[in-house]
């Protein structure tokens, strides 16, 4: 290109006429009846070196010899061109003045500027919880892949922020079917303290804790599940693994007093205890990894407050995006304003989610 530019400069400055109008003129035609003599049933196509010789030799002839000399033509190129006027001709005449449907419009600045915020205040939502988030507080069904391509081009993530993709186990369950299961966390003084997890399957609430310092036998294990669903009733059923510590005379014995009746999933396969077990990893996931605790107590007094906002106000995608407040026949939230509204902080500051001013 630049060895083209610098042919064009020299050939300006030499300028059109004189015995180099002539001998350019004289090639520009003959290359024109090499370019007309192809061996080709349609009209030649002119390639790249055609077009750089004929714009070179057309600098030394003069505007009017340019005419004279302009490309050799076919009848029938000649007729093929006359069409397609006359097409475009008609076309501008009867065709209507809109020159094309508008496309749809984004999300405005004020859904754009709340889906940014509540990715930088909750780092670890994806996008899908992001837009079931913003379909419950305002009420503006949006798809999980208008926030993917808002977070592309507006949001900044800090160093070290991720977002978790966990996968969702979809079943058929029946109501009054609880599940428990036990696992273990440290203290900040590296004191193991267990935890009973007891969650409703029909509605993905979870019912309660129950923590204990120290081993687990059969009382203590009965003492953290009664602690656990005290003032919540007892379930039908209730869907346990093959721990040991299950299998506990006291254990039994508690059930049989409840008059709820144990149902066992598969040994040494997890799937089969999908929801409780994906529970856990949540509440590792989304609270204890991001805190501390010193005690039982305060341990207990933290769960209880994931426990109301993983109730409450998180939004879960086994359920379509509501809440297992609202699939347990609870009141639905006022629905906010994309323009006015505030940001209401759960977990003690932890997570921060929108709600109606």
């Amino acid at each position: 290109m630049l060895t083209i530019h610098l042919v064009a400069s020299i050939a300006k400055l030499l300028g059109p006429g004189g015995a180099r109008g002539v001998l350019a003129e004289s090639l520009l035609v003959k290359h024109q009846l090499l370019v007309i003599n192809r061996a080709r049933h349609r009209a030649p196509n002119l390639t790249s070196c055609d077009r750089i010789l004929m714009g070179l030799w057309s600098l030394f002839m003069k505007p009017d010899r340019i005419r004279k000399a302009a490309a050799a033509l076919r009848p029938n190129t000649l007729f093929k061109f006359h069409e397609a006027l006359k097409k475009r001709k008609y076309r501008l005449l009867f065709s209507g003045q809109r020159k094309g449907k508008p496309g749809p419009k984004g999300p405005s600045r004020a859904l754009i500027d709340a889906i940014v915020e509540m990715k930088s205040r909750n780092p670890r939502y994806g996008c899908r919880r992001i837009a079931q988030q913003i379909a419950k507080a305002f009420g503006v069904e949006i798809d999980k892949d208008v926030v993917r391509r808002v977070l592309a081009k507006y949001y900044r993530p800090t160093p070290g922020g991720c977002g978790p993709s966990w996968l969702t186990f979809i079943g058929h369950m029946r109501d009054s079917l609880w599940s428990i299961d036990l696992f273990r966390c440290e203290s900040i003084t590296l004191k193991t303290h267990w935890v009973l997890v007891v969650m409703d399957q029909f509605t993905r609430r979870i019912i309660g804790f129950g923590v204990h310092v120290g081993a687990v036998d059969g009382v203590a294990l009965c003492r953290m599940f009664n602690k656990a669903i005290s003032g919540m009733g007892v379930p039908k059923y209730l869907s346990t693994d093959n721990d040991p510590l299950f299998t506990y005379h006291r254990w039994q014995a508690n059930l049989r007093i409840l008059e709820i009746d144990e149902i066992r999933t598969v040994p040494y396969v997890p799937l089969s205890h999908p929801f409780v077990e994906r529970l856990i990893g949540t509440i590792r996931r989304e609270c204890l990894d991001q805190m501390f605790f010193w005690n039982a107590i305060d341990l207990e007094k933290k769960l209880e407050a994931f426990r109301d906002y993983f109730n409450d106000p998180r939004v879960h995608t086994s359920l379509d995006g509501d809440t297992p407040a609202v699939v347990s026949g609870g009141t639905i939230e006022t629905r906010a304003d994309l323009c006015n509204f505030m940001w209401r902080s759960h977990c003690r500051g932890l997570y921060e989610l929108p709600a109606a001013a």
